[in-house]
């Protein structure tokens, strides 16, 4: 491989991506979602995706707009509380939907992209997570034509805490990743910005091709080896965005002026 991974679009860098694909994608609610990566990708026409996402975006933005284009087959998020149409697919017995405690799917992201076929942890012991019957799809009159399965439930005394229980977790391995960083290098080194790190470097990890958007491209050399937050080996593709890109959140927050935190 060329250690040049740049690429001249987000059309040529998503133009392979087959029906039936599995994607992870970065973004943090809204924040850090590669979104001209996901409208490329809709222009290109790929459908019956599995998607791995924090999220699933909000009506017409983010993966929103895969999900309302009918492109997506199956979700595995921790939050989907934002998206009309997405309650309704998964309802009516149109999406599949895995749902996973959030810090857990991180690092099922994490572990699969450093070759960790699975690990314990103590999120979701007691509850459907681990003891399974957790409607995935439904059928078209509302009865459960999916639920998920009991996971592995072991017990261990850890640090001499005493004996709990914990439940196995498999790794996640996409064949694809999309992800936004703030600056990459033409080698895939990439700077993330703020919430922008909490799924992007797990999710880029995870994925066998992973495709960078960036607003600033830069040349080798230029970023400092410490401040790299997802170095190169992992990225296989990198095209600029440039920094004027719309940047949407799902709810803004303000007080009157002048008034303190305790009277808005």
């Amino acid at each position: 491989m060329t250690l040049d991974k740049t690429v001249r679009s987000a059309r040529e860098a998503v133009a392979d991506i087959p029906d039936g694909a599995s994607l992870a994608v970065g973004g943090f609610g809204l924040s850090g979602n590669p979104i001209q990566l996901i409208e490329a990708l809709l222009e290109q026409g790929a459908s019956g995706l599995s998607i791995v996402s924090n999220n699933c975006g909000v009506d017409g933005w983010g993966l929103g707009i895969l999900l309302g284009a009918g492109r997506i087959a199956k979700m595995t998020s921790s939050y989907v509380g934002e998206n009309k149409e997405f309650a309704r697919q998964y309802l009516e017995g149109e999406l599949e939907v895995e749902l996973v405690p959030q810090g857990t799917l991180a690092e099922k992201l994490r572990a699969g992209g450093a070759g960790i076929p699975a690990f314990f942890t103590r999120s979701g012991v007691g509850t459907q997570v681990a003891e399974g019957g957790l409607p995935m799809k439904y059928n078209p009159d509302g009865t459960v034509a999916k639920a998920s399965l009991p996971k592995d439930i072991r017990t261990f005394d850890l640090g001499g805490a005493g004996e709990q229980q914990y439940a196995l977790e498999e790794s996640i391995v996409t064949d694809f990743a999309l992800v936004h960083a703030a600056v990459g290098d033409r080698h895939g080194n990439l700077v993330f910005n703020k919430a922008t790190r909490q799924f992007a470097p797990p999710a880029a990890m995870a994925g066998r091709v992973c495709i960078a958007q960036v607003e600033r491209l830069v040349e080798p050399g230029e970023i400092d080896p410490d401040q790299v937050h997802l170095p190169g080996v992992y990225v296989h593709r990198v095209v600029e965005v440039g920094p004027d890109i719309e940047k949407r959140i799902e709810k803004r927050t303000v007080r009157t002026a002048g008034t303190t935190r305790k009277d808005a």
